[in-house]
C-alpha cells in the first residue's frame, strides 16, 4: 500500500462488501479472517486465513452479528462490570458490542465505532432487532475518534488496530477516551520476525489481517508510549498460513524459507490501563490554575 488513505479505502471497500453479503454457513467473504473449518463462499484471491475464534459459548452472542472477522475474544478478557461504559473500536456488525452488553447490562452503555457505512447500517439493524436502547453505533476513524475524552470504563477491539495506518495515533485516541483507571482489552495480529515482502505489501493480505501487522515488541511499545500501564498479554496463539495461501504470494523457495525461519504470525489479546493521576499531579494542576485559567 502506498498511502494511509489508500489503505483505509481498501479496508473500507472490502469490509463494506463483507457487510453487504449474506451469511453462508457462518462465514462471510471476500477475504474475511474466517476459520477454514467453516465452509463459505469462494474467497476472492484465495485468502481464507485461520484466525477467527468461536463466540457461540459467550453470553450475549448474536449469530447475525458474527461475520467471522476477528482473531480473538477480547470481551471474554475485558473484565466488564455492570454499569460500565464500553467502546468497541472497529465494531463491524456489532458482535463484540452485544457480548459486552450482556456484561454491562441495562444500566451500562455500549458504543461501537466503525469507518465502514454498510457495517454501521448492519449493526444498527441488529441492535434494533434486539431491542437494545443502550447500544449505539457511530461512524468514525480510530485515528480521530468522534467521542469525548474520559468517556469509557473499558475499550475493546478485535483484529482492527493492525489495519490502522497510524497505530500510535490510534492508541493515543484510545487513551484519550478512557477514564482514568479505565482499561482496554484488544485482540490483534502481531509478528515475530519479518514477513516476506510479498505478504507485507499485498492489499488483499492487508485486509486479511496480516500485512498490517507489526512486530509484537513494537506493538507493546506503542501501547506503553501512549501512556498506558499494567500492560499484559492475556492470550497468545500462533496463526498458521496454509501453503496454498503462501503460494499465492511467494515462490516455492520463499515458502520453504518462510517455514524454516524463526518467523510467525500470532494472535494476541493485550490488556492495559490508563493510570489514575497521582495526588502530586492533581495538586500541581490545581496550583497552576487561577481565576483566569491554567498557565
Amino acid at each position: 500500500m502506498e498511502t494511509a488513505e489508500q489503505i483505509k479505502e481498501v479496508v473500507r471497500q472490502k469490509y463494506g462488501a463483507i457487510a453487504e453479503q449474506p451469511d453462508v454457513n457462518g462465514c462471510y467473504g471476500p477475504t474475511s479472517c474466517c476459520d477454514q473449518s467453516r465452509p463459505g463462499p469462494e474467497i476472492e484471491s484465495n485468502v481464507p486465513i485461520v484466525m477467527a475464534q468461536d463466540y457461540q459459548e459467550l453470553n450475549g452472542y448474536v449469530a447475525d452479528a458474527d461475520l467471522g472477522l476477528g482473531c480473538g475474544l477480547p470481551t471474554q478478557f475485558a473484565q466488564i462490570k455492570p454499569g460500565n461504559v464500553v467502546v468497541d473500536l472497529g465494531s463491524g456488525a456489532g458482535n463484540d458490542c452485544f457480548v459486552a452488553r450482556a456484561e454491562t447490562g441495562e444500566t451500562g452503555q455500549v458504543i461501537g465505532l466503525d469507518m465502514t457505512p454498510p457495517m454501521i447500517d448492519r449493526a444498527r439493524k441488529n441492535a434494533k432487532a434486539l431491542g437494545f436502547s443502550n447500544v449505539e453505533f457511530v461512524y468514525g476513524d480510530i485515528e480521530d475518534i468522534p467521542l469525548p475524552e474520559n468517556l469509557a470504563d473499558v475499550v475493546v477491539s478485535n483484529c482492527v488496530m493492525n489495519l490502522v495506518p497510524d497505530k500510535h495515533k490510534a492508541f493515543s485516541e484510545t487513551y484519550r477516551i478512557l477514564k482514568p483507571g479505565g482499561h482496554f482489552s484488544i485482540s490483534d495480529i502481531v509478528l515475530r520476525g519479518e514477513l516476506p515482502e510479498g505478504l507485507q505489501h499485498d492489499a488483499e493480505m492487508y485486509v486479511g489481517c496480516v500485512s498490517g501487522a507489526i512486530q509484537k515488541d513494537a506493538y507493546l511499545q506503542l501501547v506503553q508510549d501512549a501512556g498506558f500501564t499494567n500492560i499484559q498479554v492475556q492470550k497468545e496463539r500462533e496463526i498458521t498460513l496454509p501453503d496454498d495461501v503462501l503460494q499465492t504470494y511467494l515462490s516455492a523457495d520463499e515458502v520453504a524459507d518462510y517455514r524454516q525461519q524463526d518467523k510467525g504470525i500470532y494472535s494476541v489479546t493485550v490488556f492495559a490501563q490508563k493510570p489514575v493521576p497521582s495526588t502530586e499531579t492533581k495538586i500541581a494542576a490545581a496550583t497552576c490554575c487561577g481565576p483566569d485559567g491554567c498557565n
